[in-house]
């Protein structure tokens, strides 16, 4: 196997990564900083307040982008499996 493919695959394998957590993980950092900012204005020091409202947005990205999310990734899963077949064919 040539290093240009294996360099292409893990490429593709971290932009399809950061795709489908992308979404999650910045809600979650956005309601976390927003989170943080009302406590620290407040001065309220509790550690489960920064939980539910991570949670809540989290799942309501999740549900909102589940579709696409899978579709990237049956994507990438074809698109591997084409490359399997392409590699067992270059021998």
């Amino acid at each position: 196997m040539e290093t240009t493919l294996v360099m292409d695959i893990g490429r593709q394998a971290l932009l399809t990564v950061l795709l489908v957590a992308g979404p999650m993980l910045g809600v979650g950092l956005f309601l976390g900083l927003a989170v943080g900012i009302f406590q620290a204005t407040t001065q309220i020091n509790e550690a489960t307040l920064t939980f539910i409202p991570k949670f809540v947005g989290i799942a309501f990205v999740l549900m909102f982008l589940m579709p696409w999310m899978i579709f990237k990734l049956t994507e990438f899963t074809f698109w591997l499996f084409e490359l399997i077949g392409q590699v067992g064919t270059m021998r």
